[in-house]
């Protein structure tokens, strides 16, 4: 049904190759927009209605919908007007100086700044040194009292603050650090020393993952021998890609090389009439490097891919299976050793004295899939299969054709042991990012002291583990602190633990 009055039917008839759209009412381009935010009807059948295009009808929509968000706008207050009255008190300005430095990271003369430009309130550097030496004092016991006996899979690493090593530990599923601890050396010892006192506190967890570091994984071995220190695969894949982007692009080289020959040749055969003998020798050897280097990089990228992909992903064969293969990649790594010493040797050196490190996840996976199989009385290997089907991609028809098949087997039990599954998987620890994490954050704290000291960073500890995350990818770790993560209790605001009371409006 055409809603055009006769009037306008008669004008745009008059007028040659006339536009509808100049010619609608304010009212009748109302209808459109309402109409179209309705969605009662198609937009190319609105569009008929009233002789448009699709595009008038989608400009009057959004024409439509900002005057409705416009009507319905909550009008604020005005810029000026009071919102509230703040008590502004000697212990409410302490609680402003250590919110600045901790959650704001601001310098001690930033905090002096901020209440002289905002409050007109003067107050030293020294004062504020006090104040957050006072908060130390406070803070310190906590992290020294704290048990740590619900750690089950630590995260230690090494982070520099100039020339000055710091040890840093980490719970990976609470994120509760554990050990922040500046050191003159990082050596086993200091690192067994550090672990042995964390054990008087708890500290037995069922593993460790961390880097490839000889001192870190020295100290463990001296103060927990029994505890497997799982390899990082994060850092063990920064070692092995920077490897496959170095022979891709020799191997792109090598083909500019060769084209770069033939273009001259091309060239001397169009003016001479025939071919140069020293071009002619050189793309004699040019061509066969050039096919070597684009089949290494080739083979190699695909080793790598195979052991990230197959080897090493949570979705995978048994342990002894992954070993077999891991010493197949391994070996044809070796074998193309010759083509390119510098830059393979270490990989296959790195590779073969770290195979068991960075298989350890597979070790453990195997043995909580074995528990799984006992609880539904089921075999190992159908709640393998089961396992890494979930891991197949979901846009492929055979995803669901195996889903299918696998429900109807397992029929009750399915659910329970897909739920049971995907937390395995989501449990399955194969990398310290957590740790990581903290480090990059840490080094926010850093830059702004050349030198830290115990001190400082007992205040820090204290405040990372108790200040509540705001948001998460894990929905269970939001509106919660990595202490009550770790314990399972609740305690006060960070301020309040340091005995302040924090304003509250009326």
């Amino acid at each position: 049904m055409c809603h055009l009055t006769p009037t306008v039917r008669a004008l745009q008839q008059a007028i040659p190759n006339g536009c509808s759209a100049k010619l609608l009412q304010p009212s009748q381009r109302l209808d459109i927009g309402l109409r179209a935010l309705a969605g009662s009807q198609p937009m190319t059948a609105l569009a008929d209605d009233f002789d448009v295009s699709r595009k008038f009808v989608y400009q009057q929509r959004h024409k439509a919908q900002e005057a409705l968000k416009q009507a319905f706008a909550p009008n604020g207050p005005p810029d000026d007007e009071v919102l509230f009255y703040l008590p502004v008190t000697k212990a409410w300005l302490q609680q402003v100086v250590l919110a600045l430095i901790l959650i704001c990271r601001s310098s001690f003369r930033g905090a002096v700044e901020f209440l002289r430009d905002l409050f007109d309130c003067r107050m030293s550097v020294g004062t504020v040194y006090n104040i957050v030496q006072d908060a130390i004092q406070k803070a310190r016991p906590y992290n020294t009292q704290q048990n740590l006996a619900n750690v089950d899979i630590g995260a230690p690493d090494e982070i520099f603050q100039g020339q000055q090593p710091v040890l840093v530990g980490v719970d990976v599923a609470s994120t509760y650090c554990y050990l922040l601890s500046p050191e003159k050396l990082r050596d086993a010892v200091t690192w067994g020393v550090r672990l042995l006192e964390l054990q008087e506190r708890g500290f037995h967890p069922r593993a460790t993952i961390a880097d490839f570091g000889a001192a870190l994984r020295a100290g463990q071995e001296l103060a927990m021998p029994g505890v497997p220190c799982r390899g990082d695969l994060f850092h063990l894949m920064q070692e092995l890609e920077p490897v496959v982007g170095f022979l891709e692009n020799r191997a792109y080289e090598a083909i500019a090389a060769r084209s770069r020959l033939e273009q001259k040749q091309a060239n001397q055969q169009r003016r001479q009439g025939r071919s140069d003998l020293v071009l002619s020798q050189k793309l004699r050897h040019a061509r066969p490097a050039e096919d070597r280097a684009v089949n290494l990089a080739g083979d190699v990228a695909l080793l790598v891919h195979w052991l990230r992909a197959d080897v090493l992903a949570v979705a995978g064969p048994d342990t002894a299976s992954r070993r077999e293969l891991y010493d197949f990649i391994v070996a044809e790594l070796r074998q193309r050793l010759p083509q390119c010493p510098h830059r393979l040797e270490p990989m296959c050196r790195l590779l073969a004295n770290h195979r068991e490190e960075v298989l350890a996840f597979a070790v453990a996976l195997d043995q909580d899939l074995a528990a799984l199989a006992q609880k539904f009385e089921l075999p190992v290997t159908l709640v393998r299969q089961f396992f890494n089907q979930q891991w197949t991609d979901a846009k492929t028809p055979q995803r669901w054709q195996d889903d299918a098949t696998f429900h109807q087997r397992l029929g009750k039990r399915y659910y329970p042991l897909k739920q049971a599954l995907k937390h395995l998987a989501r449990a399955t620890v194969r990398a310290s990012s957590v740790v990581e994490n903290l480090n990059s954050r840490l080094r926010n704290y850093f830059f702004l002291r050349r030198h830290i000291g115990s001190d400082y960073l007992a205040l820090l500890q204290f405040f990372l583990n108790h200040r509540r995350f705001l948001r998460s990818e894990h929905a269970e770790r939001v509106g919660k602190s990595p202490a009550e993560l770790l314990t399972g209790q609740p305690h006060p605001h960070w301020l309040e633990m340091l005995g302040y009371t924090r304003f509250r409006r009326t």
